[in-house]
């Protein structure tokens, strides 16, 4: 909650002058009972017309002075909320953008998006009716409280006798109430990864017919939502039955020993009415503070959750070169790696190969062998656990990561594309001429269907591309990839969906656009695809057990032997 708070310092004055105006403008409500009981009392017996008519004024500037006061001061107090929450989803969002892959594992995308959406909206509307109630209420309830000693100390005993039962109510229920809310916000994490999982995969569920079946699904998590909020709304809401009650039994022992006290000629039927009056503004402030402590337990808890991602330690620090022995003859190199998503067992095991700049290198395996975990550790999304991973000599976790990264020219098998132009998803935001786009869309063999394209590079595609085929979409991301003049290119499984006519040419035309410059490094389950690398590695269960050229393993590595006799029947194709 501290760290919450801290982002209110660029709007402090603001915050502070609003917060004046709310005191004032309270001030002036606060005055309208006593100025009523003293013209009825002191100035009406008089039958003063002008006397009258000038405290009656008095009595409408007061209000008129009220209600501006609160209206400028809430329209503050929205503007510093809105401005505070900007600040909060800006940093929560940039700080989500550096997160480890490990931290994001850990945390999981659901929940931070629920984080930067229905928590920042709960902070929002806490830091707003701070403002707005923070003020008031606190003055009415103690303004009142004075004013009535004032007037009336005797009926003030009873109406204070009431404050500590609900002083203690308010209390407990909001002691209890902040658990109960970051529990309801995991329950929304896990609606928010439900949905996500059904919008993401939407054509899968209708083409198997499991729509009932994800139906079912999000009915589950639904009703842990509705039984979260169900039990966090009833506990927080015995607080304001609680508290009329109590308030209810003050306001009738008032009305009695007030009629009691004016008959026997004690006190004036003025003071009564104002005091009832106060009596009034005093119970709607105890329910103000009331709904303030309910609403600041569900900001506290979704404050607690955002400052837990903010406060995230940075696990990919840039360690000191300075000592580094660096040697640059090979540009990729692994040595003696191994790495563990979990920390139990080992994905990665003793993996050693190195890369020549203008290499290329080929890696296959079976499914969950580790193949995508090696391009991780390569590009450091993740620091293995043991062993070094370089780059052009250099240990990865010595290389600033904007350099480290502006190496790779990367290609996921999924990867996705904008709701923007063809030249736009290319170009991805990077400071590109149109010539290199061109020049990208050719190598990558994608200019012969944008080309037919009425509009061309400013055809707008759909949000993943799905107004493209699977083919097309591919040589898309390959030209991305290709566009900004890479020195390590990475193909993960990327080119399932071209045929084999389209994929020759494309390393063709890589080959003689990037000769000598351009080192490839391609995950692939085609040995087709795989099969001209210098240098070929066979994984299997997180370890090498086979590496070499495509003869060289064919002789050496029965899996990759098996492999190609399954997809080529023992051809050895040049």
């Amino acid at each position: 909650m501290k760290r919450i708070f801290e982002y209110l310092k660029p709007s402090f004055g603001r915050m502070c002058l609003g917060l004046g105006i709310k005191f004032t403008g309270t001030i002036m409500d606060l005055f309208l009972p006593w100025i009523l009981a003293y013209l009825i009392d002191d100035v009406v017996p008089q039958k003063d017309v002008p006397k009258i008519a000038f405290w009656g004024v008095i009595m409408v500037l007061c209000s008129l002075c009220g209600f501006l006061g609160n209206v400028i001061a809430n329209r503050m107090a929205s503007k510093v909320a809105r401005d505070t929450s900007e600040r909060i989803r800006h940093d929560l969002f940039a700080r989500i953008c550096h997160l480890s892959s490990r931290q994001i594992d850990e945390l999981t995308i659901p929940t931070l998006e629920s984080r930067l959406t229905s928590d920042t909206y709960n902070v929002h509307h806490m830091l707003g009716m701070m403002q707005r109630l923070g003020v008031r209420a606190p003055i009415l309830l103690i303004g009142g409280i004075i004013v009535t000693a004032m007037l009336e100390p005797v009926l003030t005993l009873l109406l204070v006798a009431t404050l500590p039962l609900i002083g203690i109510t308010v209390w407990q229920v909001s002691r209890k109430g902040i658990p109960l809310y970051t529990k309801l916000q995991g329950a929304v994490d896990s609606m928010v990864r439900v949905v996500r999982e059904n919008a993401q995969g939407i054509r899968i569920i209708k083409a198997l017919s499991k729509t009932d079946y994800e139906k079912r699904r999000f009915d589950g998590v639904n009703r842990e939502v509705v039984a979260s909020e169900k039990k966090a709304g009833y506990t927080m809401a015995i607080s304001n039955p609680l508290m009329n009650l109590f308030l209810n039994c003050g306001l009738t022992a008032v009305v009695l020993i007030g009629a009691l006290r004016v008959n026997a000629g004690i006190s004036e039927p003025g003071k009564i009415i104002a005091f009832l009056s106060y009596f009034t503004v005093i119970s709607n402030a105890m329910i103000s503070i009331t709904r303030m402590f309910v609403m600041l337990s569900k900001g506290s808890a979704s404050a607690n959750r955002i400052s837990d991602v903010l406060d995230v330690p940075y696990d990919l620090e840039t360690a000191d070169s300075r000592n580094a022995v660096q040697n640059r003859e090979n540009m990729v190199e692994f040595n003696n790696v191994s790495f563990s998503y979990k920390g139990k067992k080992n994905n990665l095991e003793n993996i050693s190969f190195r890369i020549k700049r203008g290499g290329s290198l080929g890696i296959i395996g079976a499914t969950g062998s580790g193949k995508s975990t090696l391009l991780q550790l390569m590009m450091r999304n993740y620091d293995c656990d043991s062993g070094e991973v370089l780059i052009e000599g250099k240990n990865v976790r010595t290389m600033d990561p904007d350099i480290l990264h502006s190496k790779f020219g990367v290609v996921f098998q999924n990867d996705f594309l904008f709701a923007d132009t063809i030249e736009e998803n290319i170009k991805f935001a990077r400071d590109l001429p149109h010539e290199a786009i061109v020049k990208a869309a050719q190598i990558a063999q994608a200019e012969p269907f944008i080309e037919a394209l009425d509009d061309k590079y400013e055809h707008m595609l759909t949000s993943h591309g799905t107004n493209l085929s699977g083919g097309q979409r591919q040589r898309l991301l390959i030209a991305r990839a290709l566009a900004a003049d890479p020195e390590i290119l990475i193909f993960d499984d990327s080119s399932s969906a071209l045929d084999y006519k389209t994929d020759a040419a494309l390393r063709m035309a890589i080959k003689e656009n990037f000769r000598g410059r351009l080192t490839t490094v391609t995950v692939a389950q085609r040995i087709s695809s795989v099969m001209n690398s210098y240098c070929i590695i066979v994984l299997d269960g997180g370890r090498i057990i086979g590496m070499g050229t495509h003869e060289e393993l064919l002789d050496s590595c029965d899996v990759y032997r098996e492999i190609n006799q399954s997809q080529m029947g023992g051809a050895v194709i040049d």
